[in-house]
């Protein structure tokens, strides 16, 4: 096997795996299991600073 081979076979594997990484990332993200989750992080933020102004902190 030569260096052109095996970086050929690497090259197509780490496609491979960075595309099923890339989809099971996608799959997790639309997951209707996990909408509250994100709904209830994306308001972490803001309540984040109304604690901070109720405890006096800046």
């Amino acid at each position: 096997m030569t260096y052109d081979q095996v970086a050929s076979i690497t090259q197509v594997a780490a496609l491979l795996l960075f595309i099923a990484l890339f989809v099971g990332v996608l799959v997790y993200t639309f997951w209707p299991g996990n909408k509250a989750r994100f709904d209830r992080a994306s308001r972490l933020p803001l309540e984040q600073d109304t604690d901070q102004e109720h405890h006096g902190r800046s």
